[in-house]
């Protein structure tokens, strides 16, 4: 819980729209559109998360864009 509302936080903070989901497997699964200099500088702070969190890997993948109106915490995501 910590982690996605952690990340919803700082999305939002850089005027980032999109969700971030727990899959089943434990990982976490981030979604984010906006200004690539704001996706970059979200990118730099998912690599270490929160305080309190333990980042292993982060992997990045471009996808088609989804048109999100806000930034969400949604329900455990199933694999794609």
């Amino acid at each position: 819980m910590f982690f996605r509302q952690n990340t919803c936080d700082e999305a939002k903070r850089l005027g980032l729209k999109g969700s971030v989901a727990n899959k089943p497997d434990g990982s976490v699964e981030i979604h984010a559109e906006g200004r690539e200099e704001y996706l970059d500088r979200f990118l730099q702070w998912c690599q270490q998360g929160p305080d309190s969190a333990v980042v292993e890997k982060v992997d990045v993948a471009d996808r088609e864009l989804e048109n999100f109106e806000e930034f969400t915490i949604d329900s455990l995501r199933n694999p794609l």
